[in-house]
């Protein structure tokens, strides 16, 4: 797959399978992270990787989660399920730095970028990715769970692995977001 056709295919694929990325996966997954826009090389974020075993607790965390949200009871009952829809999760978290040229929701951008680079790279070595994000990713317990402090932020849940079915390709949307000024 050519860079442009990844760049205009990308669609999240949402069912995924065993295998999850080995560890050859994993480090091209870093790379592409670490080349995203990071202005002063801040690196701003930080991943954990969760597979096999840990996955379970993981899984326990998201239950205790949708627990103290007084979720419905349904989403309590599906919340131990959402982080074993994949063999392998990554955890983008941001890692703040206090810098005067850097504001936090640059260091914010640079960690989004470096989740979408994760998701591409996984797309190009013929793996599937989705993005997750929701009350999972604001709760302050997840936060406490996974060490993040209180003035980071959990950028989203990467779930990575191998497409269960042909990755669906969203239609091009059909608008224009360039102006052109007078």
């Amino acid at each position: 797959m050519d860079a442009v056709e990844l760049l205009l295919t990308r669609s999240s694929m949402p069912r995924l399978t065993a295998p999850g990325p080995d560890a050859a996966a994993l480090d091209l997954l870093q790379k592409a992270a670490l080349r995203v826009p990071d202005h002063m090389g801040l690196t701003p974020y930080r991943c954990e990787v969760f597979s096999t075993d840990r996955l379970q607790g993981l899984s326990e965390t998201f239950a205790a989660v949708a627990q103290l949200e007084g979720l419905p009871e349904a989403e309590k009952q599906r919340a131990p399920q959402l982080p074993l829809r994949a063999p392998c999760v990554i955890v983008v978290v941001t890692d703040y730095v206090d810098h005067a040229k850097v504001p936090r929701q640059e260091q914010f951008a640079s960690a989004s970028c470096a989740t979408m680079a994760m998701q591409q790279m996984a797309f190009a070595l013929g793996l599937g990715a989705v993005w997750r994000t929701g009350v999972y990713a604001e709760s302050e317990h997840m936060k406490a769970e996974l060490g993040v402090s209180l003035e980071n932020d959990i950028v989203g849940f990467l779930y990575v692995g191998t497409p269960a079915v042909p990755t669906p390709i969203k239609p091009a949307k059909e608008k224009s977001i360039f102006f052109y000024g007078d």
